[in-house]
């Protein structure tokens, strides 16, 4: 389909639609984009013969925009958007966020907190008969039994609290598909269990099931979080994932084992869809959506990542096996913009969660498919998985080949352990001499062992030895380049005496204050999260120190950033705080440089009665 899917009823006559077989509720601005969910769901869905429609961002204290399409035929689809909807609306230290980068101008507001289940909400008065299926990662992630960040509570999986009649976990292209098309034999919703990918409410357990922590337990130990947390990843391999049990009060959520990887194939059928990429014109020229801005003619390569960091959710929405799509795929789409009258010869980004991990796969499979791990890379990369990384150095050459392509940078970001694997020892080469536009973005996250073995990343030495391969290859080309790295602050298990150990770090490594840093934002489902709430070593089940006030977390935060004068207050306050005088002072190796005068002022100071009897006698002299 070319052009924009309808958003009114004036676009569904132009289209000779009269009734839409399903309806896309998103908490996102419509951006036709492979980006943006509601675009990709929508036009594949249309491929396949289907009347889609979506409603971006309906306000939700009328029954007027949820309306606005009429009454679908088979269901509506429910997300809130791109991101969280809390992750949309507050900072790390739970404070309103000034912009929302899916919304007409940026505008902050125009989705409600909890967009899921308020959406949910609107259509059961205006449609409570019409079945409803909800996705995207905030249903994705909040499936079960959470914590959350912004309440500070245990809350139950938003199936229940939405109401909703099913949900699709993680990209559910093919599993929308497959339930549209069942609706449309006339299957009832509440039949349609058998589903991989998908959760629902029941209060009959199926035969074969395992149990996790029910709410109610949850929300009395603290543990018991993790408990659920490390059983859930222990049952993210599709092929050997059970079903999952989670008791709510008088009814169980019952998730189906993760749906298996796309083949090539699939993922791009999927890709292979027209898309204007553009914000829909509604929203005027000026007024426009800042998030597409960055993403307008980046391409997705892959799906998928076995990193397995345990601050991240990726590899419970995308899965942890690579998906890979054909060169032939991607090199047609991008021949698709090349006319775009936005099109200035520029490609932002080739990649996906992890750049260098495109075509990559375990040399054996059958020993992927029995593995229950968290991690393929840490604490050591697995032997068993394909290092050579030829087919991303193949796929730039190609994509650089096309009349029309000017520039390619690749700004998704790389695993650096995983590069200094590459046994064609072709990636770092090609990396720095054509995709790399003076600074490349990297995240080491932490160097204190005892934080970077609870984020499950690699330690200081690897990143150190990246950073040696980096400088070396761009001495090779005589290029100046930089790595700027990401930090993450006030993560569980990190004191005031790793911080200081990374910001040394900082001092005497980079040489410069990181831009990129980050107070540690708990966000549903993850493993760091699960410690953040328990403060319980996920692996060893000890007490681990978790910063959680907000005095600490701005300690922390002014420790990486010690060069702001912004920070000094509280720069002294945690070294005062860790008694580390040392780093006070005029010393080449302070974090806080005061001048000899001025300490001595504060340290040598004489009692007020004294100066003023010195100030008397001066006087009568």
């Amino acid at each position: 389909m070319k052009g924009f899917l309808p958003i009114s009823k004036i676009e569904m006559d132009k289209l000779g639609w009269e009734q839409l077989d399903i309806i896309i509720v998103s908490g996102d601005a419509y951006v036709d984009h492979p980006a943006w969910a509601a675009a990709l769901l929508g036009k594949f869905l249309v491929a396949h013969g289907f009347k889609i429609g979506i409603i971006p961002q309906p306000r939700w204290e009328t029954m007027e925009d949820i309306s606005v399409l009429g009454r679908p035929r088979l269901a509506f689809a429910v997300s809130g958007g791109n991101l969280d909807s809390m992750v949309s609306h507050y900072t790390a230290d739970k404070k309103p966020r000034r912009q929302d980068v899916y919304s007409p101008a940026g505008e902050a507001g125009k989705r409600p907190d909890r967009a899921t289940v308020a959406y949910c909400r609107l259509i059961k008065k205006a449609f409570p008969d019409v079945p409803i299926i909800i996705g995207g990662i905030e249903a994705s992630l909040r499936r079960l039994a959470h914590y959350d960040y912004w309440e500070d509570k245990i809350r139950p999986s938003i199936l229940i609290a939405s109401q909703a009649d099913l949900l699709v976990y993680g990209m559910g292209e093919y599993l929308l598909l497959e339930i549209a098309k069942r609706l449309d034999q006339g299957s009832d919703i509440k039949t349609i269990t058998d589903l991989r990918g998908t959760c629902y409410q029941t209060t009959a357990l199926p035969q074969k099931y395992r149990l996790l922590p029910e709410l109610a337990k949850i929300e009395q130990k603290k543990e018991s979080l993790n408990i659920l947390t490390k059983i859930v990843y222990e049952e993210t391999n599709p092929y050997n994932a059970q079903v999952l049990a989670q008791k709510h009060k008088d009814s169980f959520v019952i998730q189906n084992p993760p749906p298996l990887p796309l083949s090539t194939a699939e993922l791009d059928r999927i890709y292979e869809q027209d898309f204007v990429r553009k914000w829909h014109p509604s929203y005027g020229e000026k007024n426009g959506i800042p998030g597409l801005e960055p993403v307008q003619f980046s391409i997705v390569t892959h799906r998928g990542c076995f990193g397995g960091c345990s601050f991240c959710s990726l590899a419970l929405h995308q899965g942890r096996f690579i998906q890979s799509r054909s060169s032939e795929s991607i090199i047609k789409e991008i021949k698709s913009f090349i006319s775009h009258d936005d099109f200035k010869g520029f490609i932002p980004d080739i990649g996906g969660p992890s750049a260098n991990m495109y075509g990559l796969h375990g040399k054996r499979m059958e020993k992927c498919q029995v593995c229950r791990k968290q991690s393929c890379l840490c604490p050591h990369v697995c032997t068993n998985i394909e290092t050579d990384q030829t087919k991303s150095v193949e796929l730039w050459q190609q994509v650089r080949a096309i009349p029309g392509v000017k520039q390619v940078r690749i700004s998704s970001g790389i695993r650096y352990d995983l590069l200094l694997k590459d046994k064609s020892d072709k990636y770092m080469e090609d990396l720095c001499r054509y995709h790399v536009g003076g600074q490349l973005k990297v995240a080491p996250e932490h160097v204190s062992l005892p934080v970077t073995s609870l984020m499950n990343k690699p330690a200081k030495q690897k990143y150190q030895e990246f950073v040696q391969l980096f400088n070396k290859v761009n001495r090779y080309l005589n290029k100046k380049q930089y790595l700027v790295p990401y930090f993450i602050s006030a993560h569980p298990g990190c004191t005031l005496q790793n911080t200081i150990e990374l910001a040394e770090f900082v001092r005497d490594d980079l040489r410069y204050q990181p831009e990129q840093v980050q107070n540690f934002t708990p966000t549903p489902m993850t493993i760091s999260t699960a410690m953040y709430y328990s403060e319980i070593d996920y692996k060893t089940n000890q007490p681990i120190h978790v910063p959680k006030s907000e005095q600490e977390r701005n300690y922390q935060r002014a420790l990486l950033q010690y060069k702001d004068p912004k920070n000094k207050k509280l720069l002294r306050e945690a070294l005062e705080a860790v008694k580390r005088p040392d780093l006070i002072g005029t010393s080449p190796n302070a974090l806080l440089h005061e001048s000899s005068r001025k300490i001595g002022k504060k340290v040598h100071q004489k009692p007020a009665g004294k100066q003023k009897n010195t100030r008397e006698k001066r006087e009568k002299r």
